[in-house]
């Protein structure tokens, strides 16, 4: 624990090595990893490596209950793994209650020795990520929401470089400085670590070429904003090519639904190197937090690099073909103050955690522990962005879907009306995926699969389902073990907006999950 001041108030927060955002960690592909945990507070803890695929090592995957126990007060867990065919930017959060507010940070993975990127070297790189701040404890944040059965208050201000910038109610809060040569060019690896909220990203009068998303490089594209959701990454080329000067970085929600959001912006500034203590910043203007066509044409605009060294292996035939509605729901609940619970779902099952974690009672046959069989389909069929069911109940359990290793997944996500749409930004963890198609309203199957993309699609391990609308995704289950799938909103996972999959083991040890380690945490 160590006390943070942030917007003129100081509160103790969770933080790594004292550190908030926690510190990068710098790595190789193809490295092995060794990363000790020791943990010193008095919550139970678990760190995710969100977007290392984890071949064969799922215990090191960090999700509580999923893929391990959490690490309890005093104990110490050392995550052994391997960044097999991986570079670009990722990063680490932990994975248990609301502990990621402040316990996360960058996970940059260099290529391989000699190898060079697929565009222009940059003269130096910056990480940046994107967060949000609560002024209360975050925990006693989500409790009380639980408590009431309702939605958490939102966040106070979102943070760059875990700083908000002046904001009204403190002006006296200095904001991150970037400081930059004029003509030299940056790699920006920007993360956003927020709860909560999808973003808006913009500098002052400086276009950026997007050239990687999820550690998966793009086909370069020039954009002046970017809109990057809860768990995804994006690193851009900033070309520092305007008047010496400074200039405002600014970040801001997105969000086209009627759901309430923290509204402050937060700002950080890019310095020229050169420009006066007196310089007035130039200023941007953002998009109004609606701005759907801003989002929806960045989304459209990413495609994977698709090249002889990089090739998109997009799954063209499908084994398995999912359809899984995301909703909200409202439970009955009588500890609640109002006597019910807002609740989330995938066709309709409002995940449970169990009380041992799922990837141990995979390998060591643990009954009871959960069921095979989550549906590949909802349970009832209406129109879903359209005339909503008058019944918002949901069912609950611990349910998982079985895949045979090797097998091929193609997944519908589709949103619903039940109690409002929303942007859903769901991950699969374990595993990337291929973006194959998305659009509005509900899913078509006849006219829609005609239209997907099977050639240059974009991967990654984190995509925004539309609100009022669907997203396509395709993988290939090449990884046994038992890999979590969920809303990475952290209300709506909290909520029960989240699932397994359990990938068996395929022929020999080398398609086989490997043992656990000594030291995996105990329940």
């Amino acid at each position: 624990m160590k006390n943070a001041t942030r917007l003129c108030s100081t509160k103790p927060i969770v933080t790594v090595n004292g550190k908030f955002p926690g510190p990068t960690i710098y790595a190789r592909e193809d490295d092995t990893l060794l990363v000790k945990v020791v943990n010193h507070v008095k919550y139970n803890v678990t760190i995710h490596w969100h977007g290392i695929k984890q071949l064969r090592t799922g215990w090191a995957d960090g999700p509580a209950y999923i893929t391990q126990c959490p690490i309890q007060p005093g104990q110490v867990y050392v995550h052994n793994f391997t960044l097999t065919g991986q570079r670009g930017t990722l990063w680490w959060h932990a994975h248990i209650l609301w502990l990621r507010a402040t316990v996360h940070g960058a996970l940059v993975i260099m290529p391989k020795l000699g190898v060079p990127y697929p565009f222009p070297m940059p003269h130096m790189e910056q990480v940046i990520i994107l967060s949000e701040w609560w002024k209360s404890d975050t925990e006693a944040v989500i409790n009380e929401a639980l408590n009431f059965g309702l939605a958490p208050n939102v966040s106070d201000a979102h943070t760059i470089n875990g700083h908000p910038g002046p904001v009204q109610r403190c002006t006296s809060s200095e904001g991150f400085k970037f400081q930059v040569v004029l003509g030299n060019t940056y790699l920006l690896r920007i993360i956003n670590a927020a709860l909560n909220e999808e973003l808006f990203f913009k500098i002052a009068g400086h276009d950026v070429t997007i050239v990687e998303v999820d550690a998966s490089y793009t086909k370069p594209f020039k954009t002046s904003t970017i809109v990057i959701a809860p768990g995804q990454t994006t690193n851009v080329l900033l070309k520092a090519n305007r008047a010496i000067g400074k200039y405002l970085v600014a970040v801001s929600p997105f969000m086209d639904s009627p759901i309430v959001v923290d509204n402050v912006t937060a700002t950080a500034t890019l310095h020229y190197l050169g420009s006066l203590g007196s310089t007035i910043t130039t200023l941007t203007s953002l998009p109004p937090k609606n701005a759907t066509p801003v989002a929806t044409n960045f989304t459209d605009s990413l495609r994977s690099l698709n090249s002889k060294k990089y090739p998109a292996r997009v799954p063209t035939k499908v084994d398995h073909s999912l359809f899984f509605t995301v909703s909200l729901g409202v439970n009955p609940c009588p500890t609640c103050v109002n006597g019910s619970r807002v609740v989330a779902a995938i066709n309709n099952v409002t995940f449970v955690l169990p009380k041992v974690s799922l990837l141990q009672a995979h390998f060591f046959n643990i009954s009871g522990v959960f069921s095979d069989d989550f549906p590949g389909k909802p349970p009832i069929v209406y129109d879903f962005t359209g005339k909503q069911p008058t019944n918002f109940r949901t069912t609950i359990g611990t349910r998982v879907y079985r895949l045979p290793y090797n097998s091929t997944v193609q997944i519908v996500l589709q949103d619903t009306g039940m109690i409002t749409p929303d942007n859903h930004p769901i991950h699969l963890h374990g595993h990337n995926f291929f973006v194959v198609g998305k659009g509005l309203g509900n899913f078509n199957p006849k006219r829609d699969t005609k239209k997907f993309n099977l050639v240059d699609p974009m991967e990654r391990n984190t995509v925004g389902v539309p609100s009022s609308g669907w997203t396509a995704i395709r993988f290939r289950a090449d990884n046994p073990g038992v890999w979590f799938m969920h809303c990475h909103l952290e209300t709506h996972t909290t909520w029960g907006l989240k699932m397994a999959f359990v990938v068996d083991n395929g022929k020999g040890p080398n398609e086989s999950l490997l043992p656990p380690p000594n030291d995996l945490p105990k329940c």
